[in-house]
């Protein structure tokens, strides 16, 4: 496995070695000794999780707060996502810098996103199946996020503003000078 850290520190680009043939294609998805090795430390999965978009469709940027944070492990089944993460981690030197990698079924790359993140995505091609895998429960009063389209993050999502379908929650997100006022 080939892999490379990002930008914000703890957010890996993960690229598995594909073994092809006239069969088709294998390669290992996750392998806890390897990404412990990678990450220095066991992230201990706990949650996995799967979901199914069209195009224009933006999720995000979530995050559950406090004790409720998640490490992700996500990954693109099915089509192709751009697949966002922004350091909101207090004292960090990159908060609120984001990183932005192409996630696809093509090139089967996976993105870690550490907690202290907010996490999103958009749909790039016709539709797209998302998979997740988490290392803290989902906690519904433990959940926060901010408006994708925040200017303060200026997040480039690849897709036409009016072409963009958001969920009712995501459009009514506080603005990300509210959610760092929560943590400072």
């Amino acid at each position: 496995m080939k892999y490379t850290e990002t930008k914000l520190s703890g957010c890996f680009i993960l690229e598995p070695a594909v073994f092809e043939d006239e069969r088709g294609y294998f390669f290992e998805s996750y392998n806890e000794n390897r990404l412990a090795e990678i990450l220095g430390h066991n992230p201990h999965f706990v949650q996995d999780n799967q979901s199914k978009s069209q195009f224009g469709v933006v999720r995000g940027l979530h995050m559950q707060a406090d004790e409720h944070a998640q490490a992700k492990l996500v990954r693109v089944l099915e089509g192709k996502v751009l697949d966002v993460a922004v350091d909101v981690r207090p004292n960090s030197p990159t908060y609120g810098q984001h990183v932005a990698v192409e996630l696809s079924a093509e090139n089967k790359k996976q993105l870690f996103v550490p907690r202290g993140f907010l996490h999103g995505f958009s749909v790039l091609s016709e539709q797209a199946v998302f998979s997740y895998k988490c290392d803290n429960n989902y906690n519904k009063d433990a959940e926060d996020g901010v408006h994708p389209l925040d200017p303060q993050l200026a997040i480039d999502w690849r897709i036409p503003v009016n072409q963009m379908i958001l969920s009712q929650k995501d459009k009514e997100a506080q603005n990300f000078t509210a959610l760092y006022n929560k943590f400072k």
